[in-house]
């Protein structure tokens, strides 16, 4: 039997998982990192994006955060998200009308436009894609 570690994550709304895993993979600001039992403690920033999960018995969960933070510690990895969603819950018709609308929003040549927030819708969406491509790719196997 593998190697396990217990894993929360967690939004400002509700924890939305807590469990033994094999490992633990998000998109931290450096680039995706892997977390296994008996890694080093650790605390970094999360960007918005997937986070896999491998539990026990095999079967990977994905997730979407819209960042916040990692912390590992002996035993346990937390993860602090801002928004945290199950992947299957999330909606692409609804992220592809959010990213429309963020590219429009920044092509707004009238300077009544908040570039910092239509920049980080955009960036959000993008994620929320890439997360239901990932999705789609692992269901595909």
């Amino acid at each position: 039997m593998a190697m396990t570690i217990h894993c929360d994550i967690v939004s400002a709304e509700e924890a939305i998982f807590s469990g033994l895993v094999e490992i633990v993979v998000a998109h931290a600001a450096y680039g995706d990192i892997g977390i296994v039992h008996g890694h080093a403690p650790l605390m970094t920033s999360l960007e918005a994006g997937p986070v896999r999960v491998r539990l026990q018995n095999g079967e990977e969960q994905v997730y979407y955060v819209s960042g916040g933070y990692l912390e590992v510690q002996p035993g346990v990895v937390t993860i602090l998200a801002d928004t945290a969603v199950r992947a299957k819950d999330l909606d692409e018709a609804s992220a592809l009308e959010a990213q429309r609308d963020a590219e429009q929003a920044l092509a707004n040549q009238s300077g009544e436009v908040d570039y910092g927030r239509a920049a980080a819708q955009l960036a959000a969406a993008a994620a929320q894609l890439r997360t239901i491509q990932q999705l789609r790719k692992k269901a595909g196997r």
